[in-house]
């Protein structure tokens, strides 16, 4: 995977304005190939206490913000919350400190930057009423979509984000607001409409423990191929 120049990215603000494992270190690595970051990629929950730099930050969101989108909409965005105040005030909202004592992992709260990924499904609606995509009658409301793309695109953003971290040499954590997404749409600022695909941890990877669904064995490429039809082997 060639990295592009960090400092070409756009700057995160606020609305309105895992990775590769290892020990802590705020070294950049040479940029990696696509197939290894693709087979280094994991859920990293542990993080240095090293600041990641903003320009390491735009970087990473400068190649996320490439993933596929439907009809070309482009209606993903990236919330950064890359101060101190701003991430402690995100894990109040979601992980308020009578329920971190039993918590698992105390080192992903160490994460000196969250990125909370967020789609507009209305901008899908109102793009596929255009003239080159009305024809496809997705244009009239969102119950017309059979699969809701928005969150196709949510994820396969979330996904080239979690790439661009392993190539940066950054940790990362993908995981869910759930009962918290109203209270941080609202903490923020965030539009009426727009809806949160989940949170994103970035840091500087610190030794952590596999997580509990680590061992589960990934299946092999013979059990996910179907080949012509759902009954043949690949």
């Amino acid at each position: 995977m060639t990295r592009s120049s960090a400092s070409g990215g756009p700057s995160p603000t606020t609305w309105s304005s895992c990775s590769d494992p290892g020990a802590a270190s705020s070294a950049p690595p040479a940029s990696v190939e696509l197939s290894d970051a693709v087979r280094r990629r994991r859920m990293v929950r542990a993080y240095g206490p090293d600041p990641v730099p903003r320009p390491v930050v735009d970087g990473v969101l400068d190649l996320a913000r490439r993933a596929p989108s439907a009809g070309n909409t482009q209606a993903v965005r990236f919330l950064v919350l890359d101060t101190p105040a701003a991430v402690d005030g995100y894990w109040d909202l979601t992980l308020p400190a009578e329920a971190r004592e039993g918590f698992a992992w105390p080192g992903l709260l160490q994460a000196s930057v969250l990125v909370v990924a967020l789609v507009d499904p209305g901008a899908y609606v109102a793009r596929y009423g255009e003239p080159d995509k009305a024809a496809t009658g997705l244009g009239r409301g969102l119950d017309a979509w059979p699969v809701p793309y928005w969150w196709v695109d949510g994820g396969a953003a979330v996904e080239a984000l979690l790439l661009a971290a392993v190539d940066a040499g950054l940790g990362a954590c993908f995981f869910g607001l759930f009962d918290a997404e109203a209270a941080v749409r609202a903490a923020h600022g965030v539009p009426d409409g727009w809806r949160a695909v989940g949170s994103v941890s970035l840091g500087w990877p610190a030794p952590d423990r596999p997580g509990r669904s680590q061992g589960r064995p990934r299946l092999p490429l013979a059990a996910v191929v179907r080949r012509g039809r759902w009954d043949a082997s690949a």
